[in-house]
């Protein structure tokens, strides 16, 4: 394990692996090194054509937490990462990874380009959108020792999951690793903003990428993922975007690591 200092002089903990130029993986929602097998399979993948750092997010695994909590600050993280890892990098983000990594691109780090599967935006009616008290209530919840009912709100609101399914995932080892981190819940949700409230995204958020850009959802995930896809290559310049036949948002590493070796090495 290796330690990067953020601005703020939070530690983030990461992993690097292999050679070539630097490429950082950007975990979404309750995603980190101890709990992303998906991450480090993408990483081996990948390793012999980068250098892939794979990190905890503030507030996860290994790396500190300095409060209080803003967006810039995550963002700074990934700075700090840049450079750690030589001064320019690519960028994959996955989920809600995927929005901090194209605001970190727009605030101007070096981002040589950035690969976003599936960000979790809702900009239409084709599933029910956030509450409006969402990002308030489940920092609350997790704040105030609740941390189970944290997950398991964010399984029902923000993933959509029905709540009857709830009971076995509390029965599943890996429901006690999410409660860990269920305080980061909150801090997601500031990431993505209004984004998930069923309107179209914000023309002018993004529109100093000038990196290139790679947008991917996969063939059998909910038609949501589709249509926020698309709605984002819309407000972009320099885009390309793609479906990654027979995948859901649980994208199979083995069918993802070849379409971001395409896309990098453009």
């Amino acid at each position: 394990m290796d330690v990067a200092t953020s601005r703020d002089g939070t530690r983030i903990a990461y992993d690097r692996r292999g050679s070539g130029p630097a490429l950082i993986l950007v975990d979404g929602a309750l995603g980190h090194r101890a709990f992303n097998p998906h991450g480090a399979a993408l990483a081996d993948l990948l390793q012999d054509a980068f250098t892939v750092h794979t990190y905890d997010r503030r507030g996860r695994g290994d790396s500190g937490d300095s409060g209080p909590y803003a967006v810039e600050r995550e963002i700074e993280d990934i700075e700090a990462l840049i450079r750690a890892a030589g001064g320019r990098a690519h960028l994959f983000g996955m989920s809600s990874g995927a929005v901090l990594a194209l605001d970190a691109a727009a605030h101007g780090l070096a981002v040589e380009a950035l690969a976003l599967y599936e960000p979790p935006f809702i900009v239409d009616g084709s599933r029910p959108p956030l509450p409006p008290d969402y990002a308030v209530r489940v920092g609350a919840l997790a704040a105030g020792g609740r941390r189970a009912e944290a997950v398991e709100y964010f399984m029902t609101a923000a993933v959509g999951l029905p709540a009857e399914l709830l009971g076995g995932m509390r029965e599943d080892p890996s429901f006690a690793r999410m409660e860990q981190v269920a305080h980061t819940l909150a801090y997601d949700a500031a990431v993505m903003g209004g984004t998930m409230s069923g309107v179209p995204l914000p023309p002018h958020r993004w529109a100093s990428v000038t990196a290139p850009v790679l947008v991917a959802d996969g063939g059998k995930s909910e038609h949501t993922f589709a249509d926020a896809a698309d709605a984002l290559a819309a407000v972009l310049r320099d885009v390309r975007r793609v479906t990654l036949d027979g995948q859901t948002h649980d994208v199979d590493p083995e069918v993802l690591a070849p379409a971001l070796r395409d896309f990098f090495a453009h």
